[in-house]
C-alpha cells in the first residue's frame, strides 16, 4: 500500500500539470473557432492568455470557491468536539498537518476534502452526515477525506473543479457569439458552423468526461487507504452503505465540485448517474468486501 501510495501521489502530481496544459489547449481551441468564425484571430490569443492566467488563479484560489459554492462554515473544536477531534485523530494518524475544518448546513450525508497540498488543505462535513454515522463510521468518512489529502487529489480535483467550470462558460458564451453574431454568409461555409456548433456543445461534455474519468480511481483509492488508516474496513463498508440509504440531493448542486464529495451531490436521475464522477456505491463496497478475503 505504501508503494502504491507514492507512486499515486507522484502521479497526481504529473496530473495536475497535465490538466492545466490540456484545459488551456481546450480552451485556446475554443478561442480559435471564435476567431475564425470573426475573422479576428486575436481572439485566441486573448483566450489563450485567459485561460493560462485563470489556471494559475485556480491553482491558488479554487479551494477557496469550492468552500463558497459549497456553503461552508469553518469551525473550531468547541462548537463541534466530536467532529472536530475524529478529523484531528486522523491528521495525527496519517502525519499529516492539520487541515481546517468546515460544516455544510445540509441534510444530505456528505464531505468533501479540497486544497492544494496539505499544509493548504480543508475538509467538510455535512451535519446530514454528522447525525446519521456513528463514530467509526464518521471516523471513516473523514479517513476517505484525508486520503484525498495525503495522496494529492485534492489538488487534481481542486484544478478539475475550477477548470470544468471554465469551459462550461466559454462554451455558453461561445453558443451566444455563434446563435447572435452579425456575419458575412460567404466567408464560411455551413459545414464549417456546423462543426464549430458541435465542437461548442461537445465541449462541456469532454470536459465531464475527463473529470470522470480522473475521480473514479480516486474514489476506490480513497476507500481502500481509509480502511488502511483507520483499521477498520467494516465501518467504510457501513458509511457507504449509510450513504447509499440516506442518499439525496444537496441543497447547493454544482456540476463543476460534483468530483470533490465522498457521495454524487447531484440529483439520483439516469442521465446523472450516467455521468457521475463516482463509481457505483455498489462497485465500492464490494471491492473493501474483496479486500478483507
Amino acid at each position: 500500500m505504501a508503494v502504491s501510495m507514492r507512486k499515486q501521489i507522484a502521479q497526481n502530481k504529473r496530473n495536475t500539470i497535465m490538466l492545466m496544459i490540456i484545459f488551456v489547449a481546450f480552451i485556446t481551441v475554443i478561442g480559435w473557432l471564435f476567431a475564425w468564425l470573426n475573422n479576428n484571430y486575436m481572439i485566441m490569443v486573448a483566450f489563450m492568455v485567459v485561460s493560462a492566467g485563470y489556471a494559475l488563479i485556480q491553482y491558488f484560489f479554487a479551494d477557496k470557491i469550492a468552500i463558497m459554492s459549497a456553503g461552508a462554515r469553518e469551525i473550531q473544536q468547541n462548537e463541534n468536539p466530536r467532529y472536530y477531534k475524529i478529523v484531528e485523530k486522523l491528521a495525527g494518524d496519517a502525519k499529516l498537518p492539520m487541515p481546517r475544518v468546515f460544516l455544510v448546513n445540509d441534510d444530505a450525508p456528505n464531505a468533501f476534502a479540497t486544497g492544494r497540498d496539505p499544509k493548504h488543505a480543508c475538509v467538510a462535513a455535512t451535519t446530514g452526515l454528522l447525525e446519521v454515522m456513528d463514530d467509526d463510521e464518521l471516523r471513516a468518512v473523514m479517513g476517505h477525506e484525508m486520503s484525498h489529502v495525503k495522496n494529492y487529489d485534492i489538488r487534481v480535483s481542486m484544478i478539475t473543479f475550477g477548470l470544468v467550470a471554465l469551459v462550461g462558460l466559454m462554451s455558453d458564451f461561445g453558443m451566444r457569439v455563434l446563435l447572435y453574431s452579425k456575419r458575412d454568409e460567404d466567408d464560411h461555409s455551413p459545414i464549417g458552423a456546423l462543426f464549430a456548433l458541435i465542437t461548442l456543445v461537445l465541449s462541456p461534455i469532454v470536459a465531464s468526461l475527463v473529470q470522470m474519468g480522473i475521480s473514479r480511481q480516486r474514489e476506490y483509492l480513497a476507500d481502500a487507504s481509509s480502511a488502511t488508516l483507520t483499521g477498520n474496513p467494516e465501518s467504510m463498508i457501513n458509511a457507504l452503505r449509510k450513504l447509499e440509504t440516506h442518499a439525496r440531493p444537496m441543497h447547493q448542486q454544482n456540476i463543476a465540485s460534483e468530483s470533490m464529495y465522498i457521495a454524487n451531490p447531484l440529483s439520483k436521475s439516469m442521465i446523472s448517474k450516467l455521468f457521475s464522477t463516482h463509481p457505483p456505491i455498489e462497485s465500492r463496497i464490494e471491492r473493501l468486501e474483496n479486500a478483507k478475503k
